[in-house]
């Protein structure tokens, strides 16, 4: 299984917004690495064993966060 890395851009107003994402982020297994930037308004996700798009997408989603756009980098 190869890494891939997606890029999202999520409407996030405040530090709890981002934390929110990085919670259910980091709960999901086979996430490798999170960058999220507030200020970018930005979440990088690096992943292993083949972790799908659709699936980290759905995680994000679920905290209420309106997800603008995104794509897979890698």
């Amino acid at each position: 299984m190869s890494d891939h890395q997606y890029h999202f851009d999520v409407a996030m107003s405040c530090s709890g917004c981002s934390n929110a994402v990085n919670r259910v982020l980091t709960k999901l297994e086979g996430v490798k690495n999170i960058d999220i930037s507030l200020e970018k308004q930005t979440v990088d996700v690096k992943t292993v064993n083949g972790l799908s798009y659709d699936t980290v997408l759905e995680k994000i989603k679920k905290t209420g966060k309106e997800v603008k756009g995104g794509s897979v980098v890698a």
